[in-house]
């Protein structure tokens, strides 16, 4: 009887368990689903008000596109990843130890609703997604300042890729030193033994240095 009486608690425990997770992820789902209708819904909207405001007058070239693209990009990663925009992201979501090992990511808290916003903020295609389609509505409805406004960070976008190309050469580069000086202690007979740690080390602060 004790022992039948244990499995059953437990049981129900884990029927309770499946239950709220269910209800949790249909939260999820159906935020989602609304995110879908307000993007929708917003975009319907702001179509209806152009046609009051700037009916035939919006006329993007391929200059808007560009400066739309770097912006989109650079605000993406700026709220997903940047440390300035983490109060933002703090309730729904959370900076955790990557995977691999190297560096940091950022991943949504919670379940259901938190979760669902979690996963948005955190992820800079789809932030950015949000975004591209505010600064459109912005050249829209308010093409000169949105304008400025792209100008500024299409240019932080445009250095920020310039940035981690330059860093990704001298990675590659240093690792190409280290290499061709290990087969040339070969050549010479000596033992082979760079200390990769190290020479990276070094690397990177060089690299700060010349950054300054």
């Amino acid at each position: 009887m004790v022992y039948w009486g244990v499995a059953t608690r437990r049981s129900e425990g884990i029927i309770r368990v499946n239950s709220r997770h269910r209800v949790l992820k249909q939260q999820e789902y159906l935020t989602k689903l609304a995110l879908i209708a307000i993007f929708l819904g917003g975009f319907g909207a702001v179509v209806w008000m152009g046609q009051k405001i700037a009916a035939g007058e919006f006329q993007p070239n391929a200059l808007d596109l560009l400066l739309l693209g770097f912006a989109a990009f650079r605000l993406g990663r700026l709220m997903a990843y940047d440390l300035i925009t983490e109060p933002l992201r703090s309730p729904v979501a959370h900076t955790v130890p990557d995977e691999s090992g190297a560096g940091d990511n950022v991943e949504a808290r919670g379940f259901g609703v938190q979760r669902a916003l979690g996963q948005l903020i955190s992820c800079p295609i789809c932030a950015g997604t949000w975004i591209a389609a505010l600064l459109v509505y912005g050249l829209y409805l308010l093409p000169g300042t949105t304008r400025l406004f792209l100008m500024i960070f299409a240019a932080i976008g445009l250095a920020e890729l310039i940035n981690s190309l330059v860093e990704a050469l001298c990675w590659s580069s240093q690792l190409a030193r280290v290499q061709t000086g290990a087969k040339l202690q070969e050549l010479r007979g000596r033992p082979a033994t760079p200390n990769l740690t190290q020479t990276q080390e070094n690397s990177s602060g060089k690299f700060h240095e010349d950054k300054k």
